[in-house]
């Protein structure tokens, strides 16, 4: 095999037969370039649900949602440890654009799993010229998340969709979105669509207190045709030895994680700079008060707990990539649970604990330090983490392997 350059938004990968592109790092040192100025706006962005476009343009220029994409077709492959790294730096400054790729990973691995040549090589490519995906996944109808009305049929070449979906984060500034459907014989299927496709509407209309800005319109599907080439099997994938729920699920691990992360720093900040001491501490700065210190340190423990558990998950799942099988596949998918529940309880217990730092003048509105605890209680209502402890313990007691699906 000879040497093949592929030009993409951070540069000139040449792929020799064996190697990979040496650039995931480079992705990352971009991406952390470019965190302070993805922070800079964050507060205003929350108060004004204003969607950070240009920010998202810039984070697509550095590679940083292409880090994924296989070698194959002359990507990085940087697997679910730079997927995860990717959104947990992103989430330390703002969680709303942590979560716009996290479904656009969790679909670029479906894809890497069952899709066809023609639309591996449109879609990898375009994604390496900085196009992003979104998800269309969720409706408001049927008893419960996983129930599917949207439909695809047959029409000529062609496939059709028809439905509804609500919950489509990214889809406001999305190239291409993935859409779950199912077939006249009642099988789950995803089309790739580009946004602009005939009948694709797109509308602004996500109202949720927390996690404002992560773009997630509703979608409707009015006889949207899809090629044929560009549906493509699910079940396979999602209930096979693979780890794609475990991984789709260390993305979300990843937002609350950082997000833990970012907050805590920022009631560092605010003691460091706004906090007056409790008169009973006998210091003269809020920050050499031992009760305070205490509390901090307890909460860094979370943190880096979450931090840690993220790591080992990370492994787990690219384990999983490097040799598909039922003991690795189980495996993944038990850190990755493990790694959830850890960053789901960092996140919460540090964004409540910010203002018991802080004092009084941490509940300022002006601020909007509130914003971190909003971000967190509704970003931490995908898939309760109370499920992954059910099986997290019937592994434990019984050794019974966990189920495969989407959330694990």
């Amino acid at each position: 095999m000879t040497d093949r350059a592929t030009s993409t938004p951070f540069g000139t990968l040449t792929r020799v037969a064996g190697g990979v592109p040496a650039v995931v790092e480079e992705v990352l040192h971009d991406v952390r370039q470019l965190l302070p100025d993805v922070a800079a706006g964050a507060s205003e962005r929350d108060r004004t649900r204003s969607v950070a476009r240009d920010e998202l343009d810039r984070l697509s220029a550095v590679g940083a949602f292409a880090v994924t994409v296989p070698r194959e077709h002359g990507g990085a492959q940087g697997g679910a440890a730079a997927a995860f790294e990717v959104i947990r730096l992103l989430a330390t400054t703002d969680p709303n654009v942590a979560q716009v790729p996290q479904s656009h990973f969790a679909y670029l691995r479906l894809l890497e799993n069952a899709g066809g040549p023609a639309v591996r090589e449109e879609l990898f490519s375009a994604v390496l010229a900085g196009a992003r995906v979104a998800n269309a996944q969720s409706e408001r109808a049927g008893r419960t998340v996983v129930d599917q009305s949207t439909r695809i049929r047959g029409v000529d070449d062609d496939l059709v969709v028809d439905g509804q979906k609500f919950y489509c984060t990214g889809s406001l500034t999305a190239d291409w979105i993935a859409v779950l459907a199912r077939d006249e014989d009642g099988v789950e299927r995803v089309g790739f669509v580009p946004v602009d496709t005939p009948g694709v509407t797109v509308v602004d209309d996500w109202t949720g207190m927390g996690q404002r800005t992560t773009a997630s319109g509703t979608v409707t599907f009015e006889g949207v045709r899809i090629p044929r080439s560009h549906v493509v099997p699910s079940a396979e994938t999602v209930t096979g030895p693979f780890a794609y729920g475990a991984f789709a699920q260390g993305l979300h691990a990843a937002i609350d994680t950082g997000l833990a992360r970012g907050a805590l720093a920022e009631a560092a900040a605010f003691v460091r700079t706004s906090s007056r001491p409790w008169f009973e501490a006998g210091v003269d700065r809020a920050e050499d008060d031992p009760l305070l210190v205490q509390r901090f340190g307890e909460l860094e423990v979370d943190v880096r707990a979450a931090e840690s558990a993220l790591t080992v998950a990370a492994a787990a799942v690219d384990a999983v990539a490097a040799a598909p099988g039922d003991d690795a596949a189980q495996e993944a998918s038990l850190q990755v649970a493990a790694a959830k529940v850890l960053a789901d309880r960092a996140a919460l217990t540090v964004t409540s604990a910010l203002f018991e730092l802080g004092g009084t003048r941490a509940s300022d509105d002006s601020l909007n330090l509130h914003r971190h605890w909003r971000n967190a209680r509704t970003h931490t209502l995908h898939d309760p983490v109370r499920w992954k402890l059910q099986h997290l313990g019937r592994w434990a007691v019984a050794g019974t392997p966990p189920p495969r699906g989407p959330q694990l």
